[in-house]
């Protein structure tokens, strides 16, 4: 993986508009028709994958290994929401971000994240999952 020279300028942004299929009682994860955790985080994930993509070199992959998670505020059906992944931290092979989330239409921040990534292999990696199956 390549990086950029500072790494503050690595940076991913992903947004959704929550629908029914996105609420705590559709995944599950509680009863309120409200934003659940669950569908927070694959943002919070899909922002961190967003700020790496330009950075992977030919057949690299990345795989989200940790992610300490605050919801902060609840959001209702129909309001869009923006999660912004920052680079803090890089190793060899892993990169640590700040995740930032918020209900764009209420002006309301309603998550916070420090999630860690690691690049892998592709073909390595789907070597290995093939010998599990």
């Amino acid at each position: 993986m390549k990086l950029a020279e500072n790494i503050k300028d690595i940076v991913g942004i992903a947004e959704v508009t929550v629908t029914q299929e996105l609420t705590a009682a559709a995944v599950k994860s509680g009863l309120f028709p409200v934003y659940a955790t669950p569908s927070m985080i694959a943002l919070m994930e899909e922002a961190a994958c967003n700020a790496m993509a330009p950075y992977y070199e030919e057949g690299e992959m990345s795989l989200g290994v940790a992610i300490d998670v605050q919801h902060l505020a609840a959001t209702p059906v129909g309001q869009l929401v923006r999660a912004t992944a920052t680079a803090l931290e890089q190793g060899k092979r892993k990169l640590v971000f700040d995740v930032q989330v918020y209900d764009v239409d209420g002006n309301v921040h309603i998550g916070t994240a420090r999630h860690t990534r690691v690049t892998v292999s592709e073909k390595q990696f789907m070597e290995g999952l093939a010998k599990k199956a």
